[in-house]
């Protein structure tokens, strides 16, 4: 109980701060994870974040939140899956293009297993309290919670996971294509360009896949591109340029065997 009481007292503090606040925690939390598993895993490490940051990304995005700085709403999820663009051109800069590349499908692999496994959780039938006791009431309270969350998955799942392919993937083509021309000099360059290419790429085919071509109930084009692309994409340039310093801070964090 005092667990609960102590995690549910710092949920409600952050819920009565600004948001901006609460998203710049978020956005140091994913920093400072990247750096410390590459420390201590190596490419490994950067394997694992990206397979939990696209299975949480997708959960957020379900959420949105209002700033004070745009007038809409804006959905979550986007520092997340940033933050996965920079785990890629930190495995291209210093791993090679194999394992970069190996990065993006194992992302995949991760959101397709967990729709898996969650499916499957939902299909099974829900404790009935009259039966079995009403003790067992957060059973079927839970049922409903996760089926909430997770049933839109299959359709969250084609459209992010298609957009997350052909987005990565050109990411690391890209990354690597412009440390080929510039002689492997402007590395900064190089991450942000191939990252605000590739994650504006992955916005529009995610949002017009997600919320208009396979939704249930399509929303009205202006909504899609106020909130789901221009109202993300802002947050995703800049959360490109602030992962400047932790690209160049990456080569400190290396294996020493694995460092240049």
């Amino acid at each position: 109980m005092h667990f609960y009481n102590f995690f549910s007292g710092i949920i409600n503090f952050l819920q009565h701060i600004h948001p901006e606040y609460v998203w710049v925690i978020l956005l140091l939390c994913s920093f400072v994870s990247i750096l410390i598993l590459l420390r201590f895993f190596g490419e490994s490490g950067l394997y694992i974040y990206i397979g939990i940051a696209i299975v949480a990304a997708n959960i957020q995005v379900l959420k949105a939140v209002k700033f004070s700085v745009y007038s809409q709403p804006i959905a979550l999820g986007t520092i997340l899956f940033t933050s996965t663009y920079l785990c890629t051109d930190i495995l291209a800069e210093y791993f090679g293009y194999s394992s970069a590349r190996k990065g993006v499908y194992l992302g995949f692999v991760a959101m397709v297993l967990m729709t898996l496994f969650m499916t499957l959780a939902i299909a099974f039938q829900p404790i009935d309290p009259a039966a079995v006791g009403p003790h067992f009431q957060w059973a079927l309270d839970n049922h409903y919670h996760i089926e909430a969350i997770f049933s839109p998955a299959p359709t969250l799942l084609v459209a992010g996971m298609f957009a997350y392919l052909i987005s990565q993937l050109n990411d690391v083509w890209s990354f690597l294509k412009i440390k080929k021309l510039t002689h492997g000099r402007f590395l900064w360059l190089r991450n942000t360009t191939s990252t605000l290419l590739s994650t504006f790429i992955d916005n529009v085919i995610f949002s017009f896949l997600a919320w208009i071509i396979l939704a249930k109930y399509p929303l009205p084009l202006k909504t899609v591109w106020y909130t789901y692309i221009l109202g993300t994409y802002w947050l995703r340039v800049i959360v490109t340029f602030l992962t400047i310093p932790i690209i160049y801070g990456a080569y400190y964090c290396l294996p020493k065997n694995k460092k240049p």
